[in-house]
């Protein structure tokens, strides 16, 4: 279970296949639209660029340049 504080920013390491939490909280924004994502929600991020998205389109959209 994730450790997290309320309405809280979260400090993320990212990975490969997992996150590790640098500092605690309740989520993070997402690199392109700034919408939270609670950490129980978070699904999909980029290691290389350690950027959390909302989205795989978020996510597709930004790794191919266009957001």
């Amino acid at each position: 279970m994730l450790m997290s504080s309320p309405d809280r920013a979260a400090k993320l390491s990212y990975g490969p296949n997992a996150f590790r939490v640098l500092v605690t909280g309740d989520h993070v924004a997402c690199a392109v639209t700034g919408e939270k994502i609670p950490l129980e929600m978070l699904r999909y991020w980029s290691a290389e660029r350690q950027e959390a998205y909302a989205s795989a389109e978020i996510a597709t959209r930004r790794l191919l340049g266009q957001a």
